[in-house]
């Protein structure tokens, strides 16, 4: 029999993304690296140990875009255990308000671009979802 003690416990990992909107557009990453590699996604990664996932989206958004932005609302927490090829990864995701700065790609994301809402390309994971869930909140928010 197995002892309590001897069970060794996998965990999904924690990550968060961002959904930042301005003027009608939403802000993409293209990714530089698999999975995806190539395939437009919003800012997002891992949330680092002690680090908040406030924190954590603002520090991603940050080394994806070379852009500063304040956090929003809560979009939603998407944790389907297939939503990520590399294993199973739970995203805490937030709307970005106050977005600065001249856009760049760093770190992962090889290109940066606002798209309009109305016009945007497939999407990497499951971030069409998350855009729409975003958008949705963004609405909300402004309509109060």
């Amino acid at each position: 029999m197995e002892k309590k003690e001897d069970k060794k416990y996998r965990n999904p990992a924690l990550c968060v993304d961002a959904v930042a909107i301005q003027n009608g557009k939403v802000l993409l990453i293209k990714r530089g690296i698999p999975p995806f590699e190539g395939k437009w996604a919003l800012s997002g990664g891992h949330v680092e140990y002690g680090e908040t996932t406030e924190a954590a989206v603002l520090r991603e958004f940050f080394e994806e875009t070379g852009l500063s932005a304040k956090v929003g609302k809560l979009v939603g927490v998407y944790s389907a255990p297939d939503r990520d090829p590399r294993g199973h990864k739970v995203s805490v995701t937030y709307t970005l308000s106050d977005v600065m700065g001249e856009p760049k790609g760093g770190d992962d994301a090889k290109e940066v671009k606002w798209w309009r809402i109305d016009d945007l390309p497939r999407l990497a994971f499951d971030h069409e979802q998350i855009l729409k869930d975003g958008i949705s909140v963004y609405k909300d928010s402004r309509n109060r």
